[in-house]
């Protein structure tokens, strides 16, 4: 598979009610419950919409030259003014007109997407591998619990 592109958010996992995850598309996301917020809190109510927004706004472009980006839509009520000044202090990047995270490597192995998460720690003791495989058993590119579909 040519890994090269922009990949385009497909879905998010959220654990149900059984402990089981589950996949939801973006009317589905944008619509679930909000179990972790005080729903009556209309302020916290428009902050997790806005957030899940930029989730299903988002996109993965994975490069040829071993990089890879998550790029987020610009925040509603983000002004051209203090989206410069976030540029020109080095607290955000742009790519595409989007907020960018990354780059992250990314490589090939045994035909599949892996790319370093950054994230370090260890398990049992011993120092965790930073690099995750980052294709799923239905060809979604899985980016923490966020699934992207590759854009034809």
């Amino acid at each position: 598979m040519e890994y090269a592109g922009k990949w385009r958010f497909h879905s998010v996992g959220q654990i149900d009610d059984n402990g089981a995850l589950v996949y939801m598309n973006a009317e589905e996301h944008l619509a679930s419950p909000m179990p972790y917020i005080d729903e009556t809190d209309e302020e916290a109510v428009a902050d997790e919409i806005k957030g899940r927004r930029q989730t299903v706004g988002s996109y993965v472009e994975v490069c040829d030259n071993g990089e890879m980006y998550l790029l987020v839509p610009i925040p509603e009520g983000v002004s051209q003014e203090e989206l410069d000044e976030a540029v020109a202090s080095g607290e955000v990047d742009l790519r595409d007109g989007m907020l960018c995270q990354g780059p992250l490597a990314w490589q090939e192995r045994d035909g599949k997407l892996w790319y370093d998460t950054g994230i370090e720690g260890e398990v049992f003791g011993e120092k965790a591998d930073t690099w995750t495989c980052g294709i799923d058993e239905n060809g979604f590119l899985t980016f923490m619990t966020v699934r992207y579909a590759k854009e034809d």
